[in-house]
């Protein structure tokens, strides 16, 4: 995931403006929220999440594709 750098965002300032953080999302992408100085949560679009969900279970796909054409014989012993 790409993060803008410029939507890092206390998690005070996000509890008492949280239409101000929702408007970052909406006009820079996820905006990650820190804790102590530390990056504790991410806040994106949903359709955003749903896409990267896609994109991991593809990335699935295909090392599994590669597999089973690499080790494709010893599938086949196994299936016997």
């Amino acid at each position: 995931m790409n993060v803008n750098t410029s939507n890092l965002v206390s998690i005070t300032e996000a509890n008492q403006d949280f239409s101000k953080v929702a408007r970052m999302v909406d006009q820079n992408g996820p905006v990650i929220i820190m804790k102590n100085n530390t990056p504790r949560y991410v806040l994106m679009e949903f359709k955003q999440e749903e896409m990267e969900q896609i994109a991991d279970d593809e990335d699935l796909l295909e090392i599994s594709r590669r597999l089973i054409e690499r080790n494709r014989e010893a599938y086949e012993v196994l299936a016997k």
